[in-house]
């Protein structure tokens, strides 16, 4: 029997980034955002990044008032991103609880769609957010440079583009997104004893866009890498990388979850809403 391993408190955490509609946590909504709360999780980014998710992240957001919609077409499913596709996707964005565009990007290590349509899928997501005015999340492995070269040729939105969720690589190519505005999000990679690069990428990333994510139900971080990931354990990364920053846990989600509510344009959350 595996035992369980709870996740510290940290109150005020943001997960900038979720699969909330994949099992296992798609068989209990309620108890994840729960076992969330727990862990000092307040608010939940859940992306949908198929054709088939998109009217499924749009419900889920509607249906529970701390979890954010993002949609668009990964890159496994670069080949889906058509002119029909990229209407649907506009037309969710009509949703107050949309929040961004993506996850698009390059992904050349599995390479499940060809590299021509990955590529042309990150343009056409790029422009539509610059058009729509809204953040794009970025998913990019073993694709850094050419995945900057076309967001330098086909830029997104002015200010604040988006994020590159899930950041894998080291300090060179963190300043060279951070030289083009965007924010870096670290997951439960971040964690794992080898990643000393990733790390180093952690202590040079700037206070205002650094955020925190989880990816769940993948890359659960250290110590309860190999399980099924929920964002309660958003909380374990956030106390491993504030002490590679020399700062409080506590300091690290407060700024965290500022630079998401600031990248994302979200509501303070209910329990620290302002009156009006």
């Amino acid at each position: 029997m595996t035992k369980e391993v709870v996740p510290p408190r940290v109150d005020g955490l943001i997960d900038a980034h979720c699969h909330l509609d994949h099992a296992p946590m798609s068989e209990d909504t309620a108890a994840t955002l729960a076992a969330g709360n727990a862990a000092g999780v307040v608010q939940f980014v859940h992306v949908g990044c198929s054709k088939e998710s998109h009217a499924r992240a749009v419900a889920l957001a509607q249906a529970h008032p701390e979890v954010f919609a993002v949609v668009g077409i990964h890159p496994h499913e670069a080949s889906s991103t058509d002119a029909e596709t990229l209407a649907d996707l506009e037309a969710m964005t009509q949703s107050t609880r949309v929040v961004a565009i993506g996850e698009t990007g390059l992904d050349y290590f599995y390479d499940r769609s060809s590299r021509e349509e990955q590529r042309h899928s990150m343009r056409e997501h790029l422009t539509l957010s610059r058009r729509l005015n809204l953040p794009v999340v970025l998913h990019i492995r073993d694709a850094h440079q050419e995945a900057l070269q076309i967001a330098r040729e086909t830029p997104g939105r002015d200010t604040m583009p988006g994020m590159v969720h899930c950041f894998t690589a080291g300090p060179t190519e963190a300043k060279a997104w951070l030289d083009l505005g965007y924010h870096l999000s670290f997951s439960g990679i971040a964690t794992f004893p080898k990643c000393d690069e990733i790390r180093d990428a952690v202590r040079m990333c700037p206070s205002d866009r650094i955020l925190l994510e989880t990816d769940a139900p993948y890359l659960s971080p250290v110590p309860v890498r190999g399980r099924d990931n929920q964002p309660a354990n958003v909380a374990f990364t956030c106390v491993r990388l504030a002490a590679v920053r020399e700062q409080t846990p506590a300091n690290l989600a407060t700024l965290a979850a500022d630079n998401t509510r600031a990248l994302l344009a979200l509501p303070p959350p209910a329990s620290i809403a302002q009156p009006v």
